[in-house]
């Protein structure tokens, strides 16, 4: 083979392999096309969060800057979507003071939402003797003695979109529903009673909207 027709091969053997590359490229975009069309078409839009009530059964600081703490709390979410379900593949609900975690965290059971569909989740969230930061003890006992503390139950998880067939990869969930605990009667900043459920719990009706992210 002449040094001419080594280099006519190498030449067709670049071409094909440029055109190769180019299919698998083509091919490539027209996927992300599909499904940002899909997307765009569909619009999947982030469930929706409610703290409907919160039930406290021990909620008690002791020294030196340890907390106590027994709630159960009733989480419902609704999915907006028509045509687009939503899989909780893992999620954990906690309870947070001023920014401090006071609370082990909870799985929720792993669950399905179709269109339009409501989940209801009453998981307990607990802590006991868990260390409080100085600064925060001293708000906290400020709240207590007048009547009411600002917890906020959150939850972290990871969902999947299902559209027919068709399921997304993992998008983080993030969920913060803010809850006046009153340990006394209303207040006029709240107007939130708390319901003696037999001593020494109380619950409180909510029906709070909660900010979530995806």
């Amino acid at each position: 083979m002449t040094e001419k027709e080594c280099g006519h091969d190498e030449d067709e053997r670049r071409a094909l392999h440029r055109r190769i590359f180019g299919a698998v490229l083509a091919l490539v975009i027209l996927i992300l096309l599909i499904i940002l069309l899909i997307y765009l078409i569909l619009r999947p839009t982030k469930p929706q969060f409610i703290l409907q009530d919160a039930t406290v059964f021990a909620f008690n600081l002791t020294s030196p800057n340890l907390l106590t703490s027994n709630l159960q709390v009733t989480l419902s979410s609704r999915n907006p979507n028509d045509r687009i379900g939503i899989y909780y593949d893992s999620a954990s609900v906690y309870a947070t003071y001023r920014g401090q975690q006071f609370t082990l965290r909870t799985l929720l059971p792993s669950t399905y939402e179709g269109h339009k569909d409501v989940v209801v989740w009453s998981p307990f969230v607990y802590g006991n003797n868990v260390p409080v930061a100085p600064y925060l003890t001293a708000a906290l006992t400020e709240d207590q003695m007048t009547g009411f503390v600002l917890i906020k139950i959150k939850v972290d998880g990871r969902i999947r979109w299902k559209v027919g067939t068709w399921i997304s990869g993992h998008y983080h969930l993030h969920v913060t529903c803010p809850a006046f605990v009153n340990f006394g009667g209303a207040t006029k900043n709240t107007g939130v009673v708390g319901i003696p459920v037999g001593p020494p719990a109380i619950k409180v009706q909510l029906a709070q909207g909660c900010t979530v992210d995806v």
